[in-house]
């Protein structure tokens, strides 16, 4: 089954079988050691069989048509702190202690289990000997897969849920005997409660994860999945429901960046990575496998824990120096959108309230003060949506904290905190509902990879399997990181359709698209196809899905609609202002060196930063400009101290122009703005000359063992 994929041609396979079975839940337990720069715990995983989530989709779907006109149940989202643990341990391996709900459950701090350090030798298996059946038929036993590289797996149990006290309101059959089919139906009865009964399912999750085990489980890896089987459990059915994997990360695994930040302190963080968190916790990669999780994190008291979670967590003190802190989600999503930043990051906070900040704080919305009605319809999977939350519904301003590197606090707090409120205001006239209870904002070192995140959409990705598996297409070529057409054209299809159909006409369809589609996956099929049927037929103007695609994603180069957006937007006020600054420039160059009167000296206009992008633009395309024009044009314009976009500009004028005086401006950019230096490396290495090339090398030597990987993988082959 292992599979030797070639980075530069393979595809990134998804090796779960989730049209066997779903996680619903992971309730991760870790411990992070920067020293080793490895996160160590355990994952407990929930399952629901496929055919049992069929039926019930089925289920929900025929409950939802019948009962569109009765009320909603009141429903909140906030949960009671349920840390995994209250002291500190040394331990991944989890025991069992009372563990009472909203309560803090204990560990048992017994060492590590010598037994599982061969992964072979704690399976009994080889992934030679390996052939049992992945599905549901067949006499063989069932193998659970999972996506999952770059790990050291320890060992795999089954997990004894119904040592749980207060557990037994979830069996409803007393009849039942066996006692594996017990804790299955426990877990089956658990993964389904409804929606305004979260807050103890979360807290018997967290229970559950704390059981003791009940038997190992064979298991085996391979480059790109762990493999679990149970003897004598030959379907998904009867596969055991709560599982628990002991494992540790790998210092080179490609899901999360080990760094330093801009104040040179040590930090943590996932990237989006192109495998996505498969090298941080086995998981089902296919976004299908929508779950919930929850997380408990050890660090060192001096760390800040920041995850995409929905409460806003605090640090419990635990012994010996270091600190817990527990995150949880009740919106069931892929298991790509798990974050974590770990770092010696410090909260930025407003020096002064005004009467109106003070004024937002109260009006903030309080979920479990909140009075919870029915405000609409929603189609999504059950949860404690805030779509169905009258409160919710009219919150402009959401929580929101902002965290920096010490060294940029001021900054942050001069520049960035003043803009979130309106920032979230202007996002909630536009698409209405926020769909998440809070907002956490992190300034990330200089080396995360900003050109967007690489995940799979909804569907096919490629030739999918009876079982699920699928491939994720060039999803293993570093170089696809970086290419920014789709970004691009989906940028200006936004903006074409917005002209097209007017402001009002498209914002209005914004709106219901999002109270339509939240909560769910979605197509880009989806959203073209609500919007031609939400227009009148007069405003169409032959549009359809069909020559949106052929037009905008099956054509290569610029889209005739954009051309001719262009030639419109020459006619543009601001534009127009830069074309007239262009022409100065140009004048400037052409003079001969000797002085001319003062009287005719030319005297630019001052610009926005999009003016001087457009403008550095149009120098790029004189074949020459010489020293003392672009000297000039650094001093009127304070190039240097301009944002990325304008100073990535300016640099290519440095390097196309051969300006030597102003390649300290380069060096700065290529180490301080490294996901966007990687065009000026190629651009430094194509005019084939020395001291550029030179320059180039040296950088990189000073960066490369910061670099994102992909980044510093397309850069050394431009180099070397």
């Amino acid at each position: 089954m292992d599979r030797k994929l070639d980075p530069s041609r393979d595809d990134l396979p998804l090796m779960a079988n989730t049209s066997h079975i779903l996680v619903k839940h992971y309730a991760l337990d870790l411990e992070v050691d920067f020293e080793s720069q490895v996160m160590e715990g355990t994952v407990v995983l929930f399952f629901e069989p496929e055919n049992r989530f069929r039926k019930k989709c089925r289920s929900t779907e025929e409950t939802c048509q019948s009962e569109s006109g009765e009320a909603c149940t009141a429903r909140t989202s906030e949960l009671c702190h349920v840390p995994g643990a209250s002291t500190r341990t040394f331990s991944s391996k989890m025991g069992y202690s009372d563990c009472a709900i909203c309560g803090k459950g204990e560990k048992d701090t017994s060492g590590k289990d010598g037994n599982h350090d061969n992964w072979e030798q704690a399976s009994g298996i080889s992934s030679s000997k390996y052939c049992c059946d992945t599905g549901n038929h067949g006499s063989e036993d069932f193998v659970l897969v999972l996506d999952c590289c770059d790990l050291s797996v320890f060992k795999v149990e089954e997990v004894d849920v119904a040592a749980v006290p207060g557990i037994e309101k979830f069996t409803r059959s007393p009849k039942l005997t066996v006692v594996s089919e017990l804790r299955n139906q426990i877990v089956r009865e658990l993964v389904t409660l409804p929606a305004d009964r979260w807050r103890e399912q979360l807290d018997y999750f967290a229970c559950c994860s704390q059981a003791p085990g009940c038997g190992d489980l064979l298991f085996d890896t391979d480059t790109w999945s762990l493999q679990i089987r149970k003897r004598g459990a030959q379907t998904a059915t009867d596969f055991p429901h709560a599982v628990r994997i002991q494992y540790r990360t790998k210092p080179q695994g490609r899901s999360v960046t080990w760094t330093s930040d801009q104040s040179g302190r040590p930090c943590v963080y996932t990237m989006g990575s192109p495998i996505n968190n498969r090298a941080l916790f086995p998981c089902q990669e296919p976004p299908v496998a929508m779950s919930t999780w929850q997380a408990t994190v050890r660090a060192a008291a001096s760390f800040v824990v920041l995850m995409s979670g929905e409460n806003s967590a605090k640090p419990t003190q635990l012994q010996e120096g270091y600190s817990s802190w527990h995150y949880y989600v009740t919106m069931p999503m892929p298991a790509s959108t798990f974050t974590i930043a770990v770092g010696c990051w410090t909260e930025v906070k407003l020096e002064f309230c005004s009467s109106n900040d003070l004024a937002a704080e109260r009006r903030a919305f309080s979920p479990s003060d909140a009075d919870f009605g029915c405000v609409g319809f929603c189609r999504h999977m059950e949860y404690p949506c805030r779509f169905q939350n009258a409160s919710a519904t009219t919150q402009e301003v959401i929580p929101h904290r902002v965290f920096a590197p010490v060294c940029l606090q001021s900054a942050c707090q001069e520049t960035l905190l003043p803009l979130v409120p309106p920032c979230l205001s202007a996002a909630h006239s536009v698409l209405g509902t926020h769909p998440f209870s809070r907002l956490e904002v992190l300034i990330v070192p200089a080396n995360f990879p900003s050109l967007g995140m690489a995940r799979p959409n909804k569907e096919k990705t490629g030739h999918v399997s009876d079982s699920g598996s699928s491939v994720i297409k060039h999803g293993l070529n570093p170089e696809k990181v970086f290419m920014q057409v789709h970004y691009l054209k989906g940028y200006f299809l936004l903006r074409f359709l917005a002209r097209r159909l007017g402001d009002d006409t498209y914002f209005s369809f914004l709106r219901k698209f999002v109270h339509t589609f939240h909560g769910q996956l979605i197509l880009s099929q989806d959203f073209l196809q609500m919007l031609l049927e939400n227009i009148p037929e007069e405003k169409r103007l032959e549009l359809s899905v069909e020559s949106i695609f052929r037009d905008w994603l099956e054509s290569s180069g610029i889209p005739q609609p954009l051309q001719t957006e262009r030639q419109a937007r020459v006619e543009c006020g601001l534009a127009r202002q830069v074309g007239v600054e262009v022409e100065k420039w140009n004048r400037v160059n052409r003079r001969p060196r000797k002085r001319k009167r003062r009287g005719t000296e030319e005297v630019f206009e001052k610009l926005l930063p999009d003016q001087l992008v457009l403008l550095l633009e149009h120098l790029l395309e004189q074949k020459t400009l010489n020293p003392r024009t672009l000297q000039r044009l650094e001093r009127t314009y304070h190039l240097p101290q301009q944002d990325a976009e304008v100073r990535h500009r300016w640099c290519e004028l440095i390097v196309k122009h051969k300006y030597t005086k102003a390649y300290k401006n380069v060096e700065r950019f290529l180490q301080a703005d490294q996901a966007m230096g990687i065009y000026l490396y190629g651009e430094l290495m194509v005019g084939e000359d020395s001291r550029q090339q030179q320059l180039a090398r040296r950088c990189f030597e000073l960066t490369k063992e910061q670099m994102d990987r992909c980044s510093a993988q397309v850069v050394a082959e431009m180099l070397f």
